[in-house]
């Protein structure tokens, strides 16, 4: 299916719909599934000049099909475990949401993964690690910007700081995307293709993409994104731990000494200000905010732990 899709966006003929054997297509596998889904988030949300013509497939009727029945049988994966944990959705007040989502947060801030990092792994497990992570909020500033339309009032202002502070506040040096392009380049880390990704990795890459083009899943992106800032810091703490134990160059630091400061400020500060009066505004919402949290808790553990298994495993059998 992922063949077929790329072969879709390169078919020169933009006049006529080049996904139509698609509508009818199934997925070989679930890694099939997510480099699908991963291949038409891309026509949405990744930089123009790397997307070129297929940008004008965005709106056919067969990527449209496509897309929502994969998200469908998703969504209906993670809804059904959602409900298994259904203690979490008992949330009936502003306050209950935010208890709930700092819950989450808590109960695994410190995956063993991290723990494993910053106390057991090699150099090259930690560059490896850190290869898969992808930054402790890869893409978070496009994802924020998205997920900030149509909010008004202290969500909205919160927000915008959020995306702000991504921004470096205005100094090109400071941008977080900028800062991580240089953590990179000082531990020559290397660019892994999705071809050779964990099913598990594409599954949680795949999951910001389904939030951000899907208006309706807005209150699921809030808690995710919120999620994210409750946790990042302690887990970039341990990532500079690890640094210090292997020896890692200077330009290393830098980019997770940020975050590790900021982000349990920006956490708290999304609680409060974003959270909170969303869940007192729209009580609707404070049940998906948990939600969309627990979404992103669960996927981020499942990545977690498959790398941090395969990357003992390879150095095992090495």
């Amino acid at each position: 299916m992922i063949r077929a899709v790329r072969d879709g966006r390169t078919a020169p003929d933009a006049g006529s719909d080049p996904l139509q054997p698609l509508r009818q297509a199934r997925p070989l596998d679930r890694r099939d599934r997510f480099r699908t889904l991963l291949a038409i988030y891309d026509i949405h949300t990744a930089p123009l000049q790397e997307v070129g013509a297929a940008a004008r497939l965005q709106g056919s009727p067969s990527l449209a099909e496509l897309k929502g029945r994969l998200e469908a049988e998703w969504l209906t994966e993670l809804e059904q475990a959602w409900e298994d944990a259904g203690h979490l959705s008992e949330v009936s007040s502003p306050d209950d949401v935010v208890k709930a989502m700092r819950v989450i947060a808590a109960k695994d801030r410190l995956p063993p993964a991290y723990t494993w990092l910053a106390k057991s792994a090699s150099y090259e497990q930690v560059v490896d690690f850190l290869a898969l992570e992808g930054g402790p909020d890869g893409g978070f500033d496009d994802l924020v910007a998205v997920c900030q339309v149509g909010l008004s009032g202290t969500a909205k202002l919160e927000l915008g700081k959020n995306y702000w502070d991504e921004m470096g506040q205005g100094d090109l040096a400071g941008v977080h995307t900028t800062m991580y392009e240089s953590f990179v380049e000082a531990i020559a880390m290397p660019v892994i293709p999705r071809d050779e990704l964990p099913v598990e990795a594409l599954e949680r890459a795949a999951l910001g993409g389904m939030l951000a083009t899907n208006r309706w899943l807005q209150p699921e992106m809030i808690g995710a994104l919120g999620l994210l800032e409750l946790q990042a810091g302690p887990r970039c703490r341990l990532v500079l731990q690890a640094f210090d134990r292997v020896g890692a160059p200077a330009g290393a630091y830098p980019f997770y000494a940020e975050h590790a400061q900021v982000d349990p400020i920006h956490g708290k500060d999304w609680m409060d200000k974003a959270i909170e009066p969303l869940a007192a505004e729209l009580p609707g919402w404070g049940p998906r905010m948990v939600r969309g949290a627990w979404w992103r808790s669960t996927l981020n553990l499942r990545f977690f732990e498959s790398v941090r298994a395969n990357l003992v495993s390879e150095s095992a059998a090495a």
